[in-house]
Parts: C-alpha cells; sequence; structure tokens
C-alpha cells in the first residue's frame, strides 16, 4: 500500500447545515456534489467529502453510538501564530465550538482545537519546524 491519504469523509448529521458551515462559515468552495447526498472539496493534495451520518453508517455496515471523540482529529496547519488566531475565531463566527483556545504547546508550536456543528475536532496549528509550500502542501524537513 502507498503511503497517502486520498479522502476524508465527515457524516453530518444536517448536510445542508454542514455545507452552509464549510462553505459560508469558513469560505470554503465545494468542487462537486450529489444533491443531497455527498459534497466534495478538493483540498490540496486530498479530498474531504460531507455524507450524512446515518447514510454513512449504513453504507459502511457501522452502528452509530452517536458522537464522541474517537481518538482522530483534522488539522489546519497555519503559517503563523496570528492565522491561528484568525482561523479559530472565523471558526467560531461560523458555529464552532472553541475546544481549546489556541496557547503555545509543549512541542513548540502554537495551537488551539475547535469542533464543527457535528463535533469533528479540529486542530489549528503553527509547527515553526515544518514548511507551507505557497500552494498549501505540508513539508517535513527531512533530518
Amino acid at each position: 500500500m502507498d503511503q497517502r491519504l486520498s479522502l476524508v469523509t465527515l457524516g453530518v448529521r444536517d448536510l445542508a447545515v454542514a455545507r452552509t458551515f464549510y462553505e459560508h462559515g469558513l469560505g470554503w468552495k465545494a468542487t462537486s456534489a450529489v444533491e443531497g447526498k455527498v459534497v466534495f472539496y478538493q483540498m490540496n493534495g486530498m479530498i474531504i467529502s460531507l455524507f450524512g451520518r446515518d447514510d454513512l453508517a449504513k453504507d459502511g455496515n457501522f452502528a452509530d453510538e452517536g458522537a464522541c471523540f474517537s481518538g482522530i482529529t483534522l488539522a489546519y496547519n497555519a503559517r503563523n501564530e496570528a492565522e491561528v488566531d484568525a482561523v479559530m475565531a472565523q471558526a467560531e463566527r461560523a458555529g464552532a465550538v472553541i475546544q481549546k483556545p489556541a496557547e503555545k504547546v509543549f512541542w513548540g508550536g502554537y495551537s488551539g482545537y475547535f469542533r464543527d456543528l457535528d463535533g469533528h475536532p479540529w486542530e489549528v496549528a503553527h509547527n515553526p519546524f515544518w514548511n507551507i509550500t505557497e500552494d498549501g502542501q505540508m513539508v517535513i524537513p527531512q533530518e
């Protein structure tokens, strides 16, 4: 198996409400959609999709015990601390819940966490040891 991640799907309670949060609240642009079923957002090198939670559970034959911390977070890496603060504020204005305000962290960076409308946890971080290319690709320097 190649070392890559191609697509992340977020199961959402209400597709229209979630789409409004990501598009109007955070400023994302949908790349394609199957109306009322799924929305796709082309990211830098991968895709994020929104899919009705009940339909996603059915599609994967999962029992849905509701939203809880599953041990996975999504991350938006920023170019500096001011961008972290700006993204956190934008998410909060759009209806996200701030889980942990941004602060300096033990590993030498600056980060905070928010939960989107369906409780999916997002970290917003500035890592001064990694590079972000002009097109938004994250690059871990080779040791």
